[in-house]
């Protein structure tokens, strides 16, 4: 059984002092190699021990590297950009600058007015040419229109309603719903015979 080697102890210590995770592919790359090199002897053994401590002191520049006040900056240029866009919202989060129900909030608002205005630009897409004034396409469209003009905030939410209501009945069918009314038309003409 051989004694533990400079090499070895310096991996060691490096692994109790938490200094194994600066750079961890790198760090088990150097472990590996030490503990292959310790099979061999003579010139092998020679190269081998070589490689090793190349790769220690250039992970030693690693660690101090880590401990420097611009570690932050150097960190940031090793990484892509989409690394740090991950890193920069999780700064912001971690900071309170930007509350995520507020964000969810504005979202909402924005995709509303958006599907508000889509849908009375499809209201105006219905209404044929030549219609009359009675024309249920164009009466339609006119009172979307005034809704918008004198209270936006209530055509917005009149919309979303109306849009939720259609998802519904989509969701059940049409079919449902016309047996839902026949079956209650005819348990109210049950109830006059009897």
């Amino acid at each position: 059984m051989t004694s533990a080697t400079p090499a070895r102890a310096m991996l060691d210590a490096w692994r109790a002092s938490g200094d194994d995770r600066v750079n961890p592919v790198r760090f088990h790359l150097i472990d590996a190699l030490d503990r292959r090199a310790a099979a061999y002897e003579g010139e092998a053994r020679r190269m081998l021990d070589e490689r090793v401590a190349q790769l220690l002191d250039a992970y030693r520049r690693d660690i101090e590297r880590a401990a420097s006040p611009d570690a932050a900056n150097h960190e940031a240029d090793q990484h892509g950009p989409l690394a740090r866009l991950v890193d920069d919202i999780a700064k912001a989060s971690s900071t309170h600058e930007t509350s995520h129900a507020e964000l969810l909030d504005y979202f909402r608002a924005v995709w509303s007015k958006v599907s508000a205005e889509k849908q009375l630009r499809d209201s105006l897409a219905q209404v044929p040419k030549n219609a009359g004034p009675l024309n249920s396409s164009s009466l339609v469209h006119r009172s979307l229109s005034l809704m918008r003009e004198v209270s936006p905030g209530y055509f917005q939410q009149f919309l979303a309603y109306a849009d939720a209501l259609s998802w519904m009945e989509a969701l059940n069918g049409p079919g449902v719903i016309v047996a839902k009314e026949a079956a209650g038309a005819k348990k109210g003409g049950r109830k006059k015979k009897a």
